[in-house]
């Protein structure tokens, strides 16, 4: 311990805006529970950047005991923290895995190439917005359409999905809708299609919950 120039956070005026976060070279500084919190004094040099960072005032400059500053562990410090914010920006800068448009199942055509041998995902069109995995999940290497079995068309999209069935060649069909009981209607109509096209194609389907859950039923 020795006695040098150190930041203190007043709790009381913090209001987790993360200001002082960015400003902070070194990482020192992370919000907990909606506050900022200095993490080490090891990581802090003292200097103060992060003062005029915060628009609350809620950061000073105190002198009093504390560890000492060290580079190396600063250097360790941000080294592990580029390491945990790969994942991250892998996950957030995800590529669109669609491979076919249109999408919708009152403007594709039955003919279309894109039905040729596919495996073929019929989804609600709530689904992507409410399930965030939805591209990885589900439209890696297949074919998409959409559809609301509430304000559409069933009768149409019956008679649609039963000549993609019979004439395109479809290997799979994984039925992607919401919990809500309106949209149990998309399963109705796709079984009907497939009864209709007179084809035995395996059948899949998976249910998001409105708080954004897969779950799969048979």
């Amino acid at each position: 311990m020795t006695k040098r120039n150190i930041i203190k956070i007043n709790e009381d005026k913090c209001n987790g805006c993360g200001e002082c976060v960015l400003s902070c070279a070194e990482g020192a500084i992370r919000i907990v529970n909606g506050k900022a919190k200095l993490i080490s004094e090891k990581y802090c040099d003292g200097l103060g950047a992060c003062l005029s960072e915060c628009p609350m005032g809620a950061i000073t400059i105190e002198e009093r005991n504390a560890e000492e500053f060290s580079e190396n562990l600063v250097e360790e410090h941000l080294t592990e923290i580029k390491a945990d914010a790969v994942p991250w920006k892998q996950e957030h800068n995800r590529k669109s895995e669609l491979s076919n448009w249109p999408v919708k199942l009152n403007l594709v055509n039955p003919q279309a190439p894109y039905f040729k041998d596919a495996d073929l995902v019929v989804a609600a069109d709530c689904v992507p917005a409410s399930f965030g995995n939805f591209h990885n999940d589900f439209l890696k290497q297949k074919t998409l359409v959409m559809g609301c079995p509430k304000f559409d068309d069933i009768q149409y999209y019956t008679r649609k999905l039963t000549e993609i069935f019979k004439n395109s060649g479809v290997k799979s069909i994984t039925i992607a809708r919401m919990e809500v009981p309106c949209c149990a209607g998309l399963t109705r109509l796709v079984e009907r299609a497939l009864e209709a096209s007179g084809k035995n194609i395996p059948l899949s389907e998976n249910i998001i919950t409105i708080k954004g859950e897969k779950n799969d039923l048979i």
